[in-house]
C-alpha cells in the first residue's frame, strides 16, 4: 500500500501531471496526421525524457501513447484514411458512418470505447498481471505460427463477403512480405539486386499509399477550389446518441476488451493485431455480416475497444518478464535501461512505484482522454471547411513526411506512391485491400516461426500440435478455417425459412 500511495504522490505531483497533460496533446497532434504513428510518437519523446526520473518518462510515454491511438481515429472518421495502422480495421465503418451524416456520433462512439475500454483493461491487468505473464512467456515457435496464422485468418474474414478476392489479395500480401533477406537462411529474395528492397518492404509507408494516396486519387476527379464551409460539430453532435449505441451493442464492446487485452499481453502482436481480430471475430458472430464495411458501427466498437485496450496489455510482458509486447514498450524498455532499471520479475519489489505509476497514468490518460479528445474532435471538424483544393495536398504532404520518416529514405516515398496506384486499382475492381495489408504485417512473423518450428521438429508436422497452447491455437484456427469455407451452408441451414406448404399444414 505504501509503494501505491508513493506512486499516487508523484503522478499527481505537479510536473508530472503537466508532463503527462502536455504529452497527451502531443499524442493527440501525432495521431491525427495521418502516417505518424504511436511508435513514432514514442520516438520523438526519447531525447525529451533524457531529462526527466523513471516515472516521469514512462508517464510521457504512457499518456502519449494511449491519445495517439485514439487521435488516429479521427482522419479515418473525417478523411478514411487511418492516423495509425490500429484504426485500418475500421476505416471504412467509421467514414462510410460519418457519410451518413453522423460524424460526431461515430468519433464520440470511438472515444468512449478507447477510454472506458483502456480503464477497464488496466483494472483487469493490475489483477492478473504477473500470471498472464506466464502464459505468454511459454509460447514457442508453434505458437507463434499458429497465432499469426489465426491473424492471417481473420483477414479474408473481413473481405465484404468475396472470400475469392480477399484470397487474391491477401496472396499478393504475402508475396510483397517475402521481398528482402530471408530470416532463417539469410538468402535475399525478389530484391533484383536492390539495397533498398534488401530490407523488404515497410508497412508504414504502403499502409500510407493504400489509404491515403488511393483516397487522394478517387477523390481527385471531384476536388473543388471552393466549398460551403461545414457547421462545427456541436457538442450534443459528438455524444448524442453514443449512451444508447454503446448499450445496444455492449456486447460487441465487452468483446473488443477482451480480445484487446488477451492480443496485448502477447509479444509482437500489438493493437493493429487486435483490432483486426476484434473486427473479424465481431463479423463472424454478428447477425448482420453482410452490414460490416457499409457504415455500420457493430465491429467499429469491438476494435475501438480493443485499439486502447491492446496498448494496456503490452506492458504486462515489458515489466514483469522484460519482453517487449510491441514497438512502443521495446522503446519503454530501454528507457528504462537507460535510467539504470532492468525490467524482470523482480521490478515489482525492487520498483513498484514505478509499476504502480504505469496503472495509474492508463487510468489518468484515459480520463484525461474525454474531454481533450472532444476538443480534438471539434478542432479536426474544421479540416472539412478548407477547400480541396488546398486540404488534399496538404495531406499529401504529410504523407511524404511520414513515409519518409519511417527509415529516412527517399525510396519509401516510391513505395507509398506505386502501392497507391496498386490499391486504386484494386478497389476499382473491387478487390478488398485489408487483407493485403495484414498478410504484409503477419507474413514475415508465419514464415520465420514456421522455418523454426519445421527445423525443430524436423519435419514432424505433430509436433505444431504437441504442446497445449499450440493445440489450442491450432484448433481455432482451423476452426475458423471450416467455418469460413462452410460457414454460409451453415448460416442457411440453421436460419432456414420454413417453405410455404410448412406454414399452411400449421
Amino acid at each position: 500500500m505504501s509503494a501505491f500511495l508513493e506512486a499516487l504522490d508523484q503522478v499527481f505531483s505537479l510536473h508530472v501531471f503537466l508532463t503527462i497533460v502536455g504529452s497527451a496533446i502531443f499524442g493527440l497532434f501525432m495521431g491525427a496526421i495521418p502516417g505518424l504513428t504511436a511508435t513514432m510518437a514514442t520516438a520523438l519523446l526519447v531525447p525529451v525524457t533524457f531529462f526527466m526520473g523513471p516515472i516521469q518518462a514512462i508517464a510521457a510515454i504512457v499518456s502519449a501513447t494511449v491519445m495517439t491511438l485514439f487521435a488516429g481515429d479521427i482522419p479515418s472518421a473525417l478523411l478514411r484514411i487511418p492516423g495509425t495502422p490500429a484504426s485500418a480495421a475500421y476505416t471504412n465503418d467509421a467514414y462510410l458512418m460519418g457519410q451518413k451524416g453522423r460524424p460526431g456520433q461515430v468519433l464520440g462512439v470511438m472515444l468512449l470505447c478507447s477510454s472506458i475500454g483502456g480503464i477497464l483493461a488496466i483494472m483487469v491487468i493490475s489483477q492478473f498481471a504477473p500470471s498472464l505473464a506466464r502464459v505468454s512467456l511459454n509460447f514457442t515457435s508453434y505458437e507463434y505460427f499458429w497465432l499469426a496464422l489465426l491473424g492471417l485468418s481473420s483477414a479474408v474474414l473481413v473481405s465484404q463477403g468475396q472470400p475469392l478476392k480477399g484470397c487474391i489479395s491477401l496472396g499478393l500480401g504475402l508475396l510483397l512480405s517475402t521481398v528482402g533477406i530471408d530470416a532463417v537462411v539469410g538468402m535475399p529474395r525478389l530484391t533484383f539486386d536492390s539495397i533498398e528492397l534488401s530490407a523488404g518492404i515497410s508497412v508504414l509507408p504502403t499502409m500510407i499509399g493504400i489509404f491515403a494516396v488511393t483516397e487522394l486519387l478517387r477523390k481527385l476527379p471531384s476536388m473543388r477550389f471552393a466549398q460551403e464551409a461545414p457547421k462545427p460539430l456541436k457538442t450534443d453532435q459528438v455524444f448524442k446518441g453514443t449512451g444508447k449505441l454503446l448499450y445496444k451493442y455492449k456486447g460487441q464492446a465487452a468483446g473488443g476488451t477482451a480480445v484487446g487485452t488477451i492480443v496485448g499481453i502477447l509479444p509482437g502482436a500489438g493493437a493493429d493485431i487486435a483490432a483486426w481480430v476484434a473486427y473479424a471475430i465481431s463479423k463472424r458472430f454478428s447477425k448482420t455480416p453482410e452490414k460490416f464495411g457499409t457504415g455500420h458501427p457493430e465491429g467499429l466498437i469491438a476494435a475501438a475497444s480493443a485499439n486502447n485496450t491492446s496498448l494496456t496489455g503490452t506492458y504486462v510482458p515489458a515489466l514483469v518478464f522484460g519482453i517487449p509486447g510491441d514497438t512502443v514498450t521495446a522503446i519503454v524498455i530501454g528507457v528504462l535501461l537507460m535510467k539504470g532499471i532492468t525490467p524482470g520479475p523482480m521490478v515489482f519489489i525492487t520498483e513498484a512505484p514505478l509499476v504502480y505509476s504505469v496503472y495509474i497514468t492508463f487510468i489518468v490518460a484515459s480520463l484525461l482522454m474525454i474531454p481533450l479528445g472532444w476538443l480534438a474532435i471539434r478542432s479536426a471538424g474544421r479540416v472539412l471547411s478548407v477547400p480541396s483544393s488546398i486540404l488534399y495536398p496538404i495531406i499529401l504532404m504529410f504523407c511524404i513526411v511520414g513515409a519518409y520518416s519511417a527509415n529516412n529514405s527517399i525510396f519509401d516515398v516510391g513505395i507509398m506512391l506505386v502501392m497507391g496506384l496498386v490499391a486504386y486499382f484494386l478497389e476499382e475492381n473491387d478487390f478488398p485491400t485489408a487483407p493485403l495489408i495484414l498478410a504484409l504485417i503477419l507474413g514475415p512473423l508465419i514464415e520465420e516461426n514456421l522455418m523454426k518450428s519445421l527445423i525443430k521438429a524436423e519435419g514432424d508436422l505433430s509436433m505444431f500440435y504437441d504442446r497445449p497452447l499450440a493445440m489450442w491455437l491450432g484448433g481455432i484456427t482451423l476452426l475458423i478455417w471450416f467455418f469460413l469455407i462452410f460457414g454460409g451452408v451453415l448460416r442457411k441451414l440453421i436460419f432456414k425459412k420454413p417453405a410455404a406448404s410448412d406454414v399452411t399444414a400449421h
